[in-house]
């Protein structure tokens, strides 16, 4: 994939399930998620309030990336996922996704996110800052 490929950022509606699949496995995030359960990635897809996605600008071409938010267009968004295939990672991909997604958001909005260990420096370089008081509940399954 070329560096000067024209990426088209947009807010999504009705994201397939497979695409979504693809995305998660291709980028690595495939071993954190569920990705073996078509139900449960149906589920994190309709229970989305935010999806913004990232495809060249090419007739058919699939999905590279994708941030799935939970948000309530007011106060805060978190990130749940963001994704970008290998064969993507390190053209600005993560980074325009997180920009469309604070465009859409408007300025009043502050977004959240927990990291992957090995994202830290991404998140890190694009400008977020790291919080300290983050608590987690796992779940069960």
């Amino acid at each position: 994939m070329a560096e000067n490929s024209h990426v088209l950022y947009a807010r999504e509606t009705a994201l397939g399930v497979a695409e979504f699949r693809r995305v998660l496995v291709d980028s690595g995030l495939g071993e954190g998620r569920p990705v073996d359960d078509q139900a449960r990635l149906k589920a994190m897809l309709e229970g989305a309030s935010l999806i913004v996605t990232a495809r060249l600008d090419m007739e058919g071409t699939p999905l590279i990336g994708v941030a799935r938010c939970l948000t309530d267009f007011s106060w805060v968004c978190y990130i749940s996922d963001l994704a970008v295939s290998a064969k993507a990672q390190g053209l600005g991909i993560g980074k325009g996704l997180m920009d469309e997604v604070a465009r859409q958001l408007g300025p009043s909005v502050a977004i959240s996110l927990i990291s992957m260990p090995e994202a830290v420096g991404f998140y890190e370089r694009i400008g977020m800052r790291r919080m300290p008081d983050a608590f987690w509940i796992s779940r069960k399954r």
